[in-house]
């Protein structure tokens, strides 16, 4: 989900980002810019006190699960962020990193968005738009409910221009030196490229489910399943640990190996932390040099609370 972002955008102050692009410094968003931009400029802050992470690195290492993109785009202040990617953000800076408690700064957080949003705009993921001046108003009324010819391209006219399309991308790919994954895109760095279609889906917790209490110092057994729904035998594969926590668990797991349409379960032993806290651990399939096998997928993770059980 990784994606380019747009000249000017703010945030990515790290040399592991900014390389190639010199001259491009990043400036936060101007908190008297109205309440969405108030609201990014916290976002700001916030990743400022947890110590300026990358947005790569909050994707990959701290195991956001939204898209570097996104993540990105939150603190530019020009829209609104979504839910979830403001929860995401927030969780791996304030919550995972800064060690604040889960619960009080999901709360904390809610509400600033759902202010922000009342405040700025009604649709939290649209972009926001300057008002039309009444002087334009009439004619672009006038321009959208006048009558206009509907013209329909016909199949051949669609086919020739997929194709054209398609010559086009894959003529620029050869001149820049993209590589290219199944699915067309230009492959991301440090991911895993196949030239067969390879693909998983997680078919659940086997045990620990989200949500369980486990006393200090426990010691336990997570197990997931997943299915290989790809072409590509699984061999010297690993799950990778993305993050940390109070909780202890090992870096690298292996997968065992699997073939295609086989399902496979992995298992961690995950030791608890001495006193209470809130552990969320995430794990990403990656190869033996660690380089991310599906980028674009959630990771599995591990989701328990540590407390005396009464």
């Amino acid at each position: 989900m990784a994606g380019d972002l747009p000249n000017g955008a703010a945030g990515e102050t790290e040399n592991e980002e900014t390389a190639g692009r010199r001259g491009r410094k990043a400036t936060p968003p101007d908190p008297d810019g109205g309440p969405v931009a108030t609201f990014a400029r916290e976002l700001w802050d916030l990743k400022r006190r947890a110590g300026d992470p990358s947005y790569a690195a909050m994707r990959t290492r701290l195991g956001a699960a939204v898209s570097r993109s996104s993540l990105s785009a939150a603190t530019r202040g020009t829209a609104l962020p979504s839910w979830e990617t403001t929860w995401e953000f927030v969780r791996v800076l304030a919550v995972d990193t800064l060690g604040a408690d889960a619960e009080d700064t999901k709360r904390e957080w809610r509400a600033r968005w759902k202010a922000a949003g009342a405040a700025g705009q009604e649709d939290a993921d649209a972009p926001l738009q300057a008002p039309v001046p009444p002087e334009e108003e009439s004619a672009v009324h006038e321009a959208e409910t006048s009558p206009r010819p509907v013209v329909r391209p016909t199949f051949p006219q669609l086919t020739a221009a997929v194709v054209a399309a398609l010559v086009v991308v894959a003529s620029v790919g050869l001149l820049v030196g993209w590589s290219f994954s199944p699915s067309g895109v230009p492959a991301p760095e440090n991911v895993v490229d196949s030239p067969q279609f390879d693909d998983a889906v997680f078919e659940g917790d086997i045990t620990i489910p989200d949500g369980t209490v486990v006393a200090p110092a426990q010691v336990f057994t997570k197990v997931w399943q997943l299915r290989n729904t790809g072409q590509v035998r699984w061999e010297g594969r690993y799950v990778t640990r993305m993050n940390t926590t109070e909780c202890s668990a090992p870096e690298m797991v292996p997968i065992p190996t699997t073939d295609p349409g086989e399902s496979v379960r992995i298992t961690v032993r995950v030791t608890a932390s001495a006193t209470p806290a809130h552990c969320k651990i995430y794990w990403k399939a990656t190869d033996a040099s660690r380089r991310l096998l599906f980028p674009d997928k959630n990771p599995i993770f591990l989701d328990v609370t540590v407390r005396e059980k009464k």
